[in-house]
């Protein structure tokens, strides 16, 4: 169980943090910029709860926890002795990819084909699920950066993958399961 007492300790006054193992490193370092992401990736979701209900808002629910569990995968560098830590670490399974991708197909088959590509937008819920899929796949990008520079653990590149997607279609569940999606009209404006 996490305890804060205090918010502010002054130990990032200098410009570094400390990651999940009690390294520090400087603030603006991949792996931090790779979990700090993450975390705006939740925030966005946070909103996007807001216009959410029934099964959709416990889904985000889950996935909120899971981005916080994401987040402190990334923030502690995976190391062949994982083992010998005081505690086990957080690790994204391949288990939680898979029930993105089952989710993902479900929801999907409730939707006619594209046609077209969708632009963000239709319901408030859509719009911001979309903020969100956006958000992640640059938390995805940095994410991948980092397994290149200094590894990291990869089911946590799968899952925000197949996050991004889940957003995507769970975007045009949110439009009346497609029905309201906004569809690009190329050149329509020239």
């Amino acid at each position: 169980m996490v305890v804060l007492s205090k918010i502010y300790t002054r130990t990032g006054d200098a410009g570094e943090t400390a990651l999940g193992d009690g390294t520090r490193v400087p603030k603006p370092s991949l792996r931090v910029e790779a979990y700090g992401t993450v975390d705006e990736t939740n925030a966005t979701l946070g909103l996007a709860r807001l216009h959410a209900a029934g099964e959709m808002d416990a889904a985000l629910s889950r996935i909120q926890n899971e981005l916080f569990d994401l987040g402190a995968d990334l923030a502690r560098p995976a190391k062949e002795k994982d083992a010998e830590a005081p505690y086990t670490p957080l690790r994204i399974l391949a288990s939680q990819v898979t029930r993105l991708e089952a989710e993902i197909d479900a929801m999907n088959a409730r939707l006619q084909p594209l046609r077209s590509f969708v632009l963000p937008g239709g319901s408030a819920l859509s719009a911001q699920l979309h903020l969100c899929r956006t958000v992640t796949r640059r938390a995805e990008r940095l994410t991948v950066a980092l397994m290149a520079e200094e590894g990291c653990n990869a089911e946590a590149v799968k899952y925000l993958n197949r996050l991004s997607d889940w957003f995507f279609v769970a975007s045009r569940i949110a439009n009346d399961d497609g029905v309201k999606d906004v569809l690009w009209v190329p050149g329509a404006t020239r």
